[in-house]
């Protein structure tokens, strides 16, 4: 016989009511989500992050197997060889980095440059999911304290352990060296630092989700005809030309309602191209190159299909364009009929739309 029991509902914290949480489970807060990243996805993290800065000309991630204790490595000006230059090392632990942590990268760093491996860098900054520790942030405010200590446990923590089946001991010409280091370069990042810094780089939302951020309005087109707009403007008025059964040579020959139509297409080209920016700022990848292909293959039948003239072929065009289901795009969420249009228009400024076949 089993046990009497009493049912008891769920709990109303798991009870999801967000249809997106239905389907891909409750979200989790980037601060605990790095710490769930794997090594190298925490070096590609602060790869990206390090590369947004600004104040560096090269940022590359060379962690890995013989690395000499260098990760992401970020130069000031990579046309001078031994130019400035600093180092993310990063470190992927389940805890608040300690002493115990670091000592190891930090003779690594010492003895390199004593053996001309690589120049000392500027800076030397430890990164981890869970930040430093209180004691390795003490020394790292203190770094005549650093040094002392890093002197003392040379013989049980370096020595052995930093050159695989070698021995490096303490000897006077490195000990020379490490005193003649400034210790203020070895520094830490908080990991709120970096996820703050990383949201504003176009690599945030696909690494945490939670969808784009708001897209700006986009800008109304200039009133003269732009350098980059020349050739679907030449094609509209080949459509507008092919429907009036005359040549149509400059858009202010126009009379409505082809010259409203006119207004309109390059309203949305600018939609379009603002979109194109939008992608480039808020998403890595091409993105934007993806949802011209999914319109282009979406039209292109249309396109090619016998209608009574150009213009009547560029309304069919557009018009498909606008009932495509993009469920497949990065940019969901962020088209309007309007960019659909748009894309149409650039497509056909590639020439890879053409309204009136020669």
């Amino acid at each position: 016989m089993k046990p009497k029991t009493r049912p008891m509902p769920p709990p109303s914290s798991v009870v999801p009511t967000d249809p997106l949480q239905v389907r891909s489970g409750p979200s989790i807060v980037p601060h605990e989500r790095v710490k769930l990243f794997s090594p190298a996805e925490w070096e590609e993290f602060v790869n990206e992050w390090t590369s947004s800065l600004g104040e560096y000309g090269l940022v590359e991630r060379t962690g890995g197997t013989g690395d000499l204790g260098c990760d992401v490595v970020a130069t000031v000006d990579p046309h001078l060889t031994d130019g400035p230059w600093d180092n993310y090392q990063c470190k992927h632990y389940d805890h608040p980095l300690t002493p115990s942590d670091v000592w190891i990268e930090v003779a690594k760093a010492c003895y390199h440059t004593l053996t001309g491996a690589y120049t000392l860098p500027r800076a030397y900054y430890f990164v981890g999911p869970c930040g430093v520790g209180t004691k390795l942030a003490r020394l790292l405010k203190k770094p005549d304290e650093f040094k002392a200590e890093l002197l003392r446990v040379w013989p049980s923590k370096c020595a052995p352990a930093l050159i695989k089946g070698k021995i490096v001991p303490l000897d006077a010409p490195l000990k020379a060296h490490i005193d003649s280091i400034d210790f203020r370069i070895f520094q830490h990042v908080p990991p709120l630092t970096l996820i703050e810094g990383h949201a504003k780089t176009r690599f945030f939302a696909v690494r945490f989700g939670g969808g784009l951020p708001p897209r700006p309005p986009s800008p109304l087109p200039p009133a003269s005809i732009a350098s980059n707009e020349t050739r679907y403007v030449q094609q509209l008025l080949e459509a507008y030309g092919d429907h009036l059964k005359c040549a149509v040579t400059h858009p202010r020959d126009l009379e409505a309602p082809l010259g409203k139509h006119f207004t309109r297409a390059r309203e949305s080209f600018y939609c379009a191209e603002s979109l194109r920016n939008f992608s480039r700022d808020t998403l890595p990848g091409e993105a934007f190159e993806h949802l011209q292909q999914q319109i282009f293959d979406g039209v292109i039948d249309i396109c090619e299909s016998t209608h009574p003239s150009g213009f009547d072929r560029v309304k069919a065009t557009t018009s498909q364009a606008a009932k495509l289901e993009l469920t497949s795009s990065a940019l969901l969420g962020r088209v309007d009929i309007a960019d659909r249009h748009g894309v149409c228009h650039q497509l056909a400024n590639d020439d890879r739309l053409t309204w009136v076949p020669k």
